[in-house]
């Protein structure tokens, strides 16, 4: 099916009230394993590809692609966004290169220039039709350089958003980067009063160490786009481990990491019901 717009698949869910799930891809089996999950669960899924995943790669030209071509040959809506870009310049090659959507951080920057940097942005993508996520209230754990208690102010996230222009915005409620346990203390309230005063998607980051308890309900207090990515890392090494330890002779690299690419399908499936879970949502919207 031809690559669907991030922005169709966010908008309909956010009207639906349903959280709809944002993987990340590092190898190729991260690609194939969350669009086969998405079959299974029926549902839409968009997979990402982080600043740092790039840069692993040595540059976005061929991994992007090859995401793209994993994308397009999906039996459900499959985007392709573009994750924590701080590059302006990786921001334009992914347009070139076709992506559905980008997330552009500048969160690190003073406010004033994060507005005035995330604009800019925002303006270029705009003209090529592709769907803008920004960030707000720096998320904690990413780096070392985030602090794990901040918090974006609502009044603050809607003036953002009026002088930006951006389509979706990742706020900081609690949950931080890279977390290995699934016990991060969400602000629901917080939630609510964002939800109520931004009028675009929410985003939530860091979502791995979230409990699925809490993943419903923070969709259900105003949560749309949730991106998952170290929790699929856990997934993929803990089959990958077993695999080898279960057989000291295996070489063959199909074996064990695609004992890897089957067990993170089956969990990006799971996840994607315990997104689609919500009691805010009415009939789920179809493509």
């Amino acid at each position: 099916m031809p690559l669907t717009g991030t922005g169709r698949i966010v908008t309909a869910a956010s009207k639906d009230g349903r959280g709809v799930g944002a993987f990340n891809v590092i190898q190729l089996e991260h690609a194939q394993a969350i669009v086969a999950g998405a079959e299974a669960a029926g549902a839409p899924v968009i997979l990402q590809l982080s600043e740092n995943a790039v840069r692993y790669h040595g540059g976005l030209g061929p991994i992007g692609a090859a995401v793209l071509a994993v994308a397009e040959s999906a039996r459900v809506p499959v985007a392709v966004h573009l994750d924590h870009a701080t590059s302006a310049e990786l921001v334009h090659q992914a347009v070139e290169l076709g992506f559905s959507s980008v997330m552009f951080d500048a969160s690190v920057l003073p406010y004033a220039e994060n507005v005035r940097t995330t604009a800019e942005v925002v303006a270029h993508c705009h003209e090529a039709g592709v769907w803008v996520e920004a960030e707000l209230g720096e998320v904690g754990g990413k780096d070392g350089v985030h602090a794990p208690g901040a918090r974006t102010d609502p009044a603050e996230a809607a003036a953002f958003t009026a002088a930006t222009g951006v389509d979706a915005l990742a706020v900081a409620v609690g949950t931080s980067h890279a977390m290995l346990t699934r016990d991060a203390a969400l602000d629901f309230e917080l939630i609510g009063s964002l939800r109520a005063a931004v009028p675009v998607p929410l985003v939530l980051h860091g979502s791995s160490g979230v409990a699925d308890e809490d993943l419903t309900a923070a969709v259900e207090a105003g949560m749309t786009k949730v991106n998952i990515a170290t929790h699929l890392n856990q997934v993929l090494t803990t089959a990958v481990r077993e695999a080898l330890t279960g057989d000291p002779r295996l070489v063959d690299t199909r074996r064990y990491l695609g004992a890897g690419r089957s067990a993170v399908a089956a969990e990006v499936a799971r996840l994607l019901d315990v997104l689609r879970a919500s009691r805010r949502g009415g009939a789920v919207h179809t493509f």
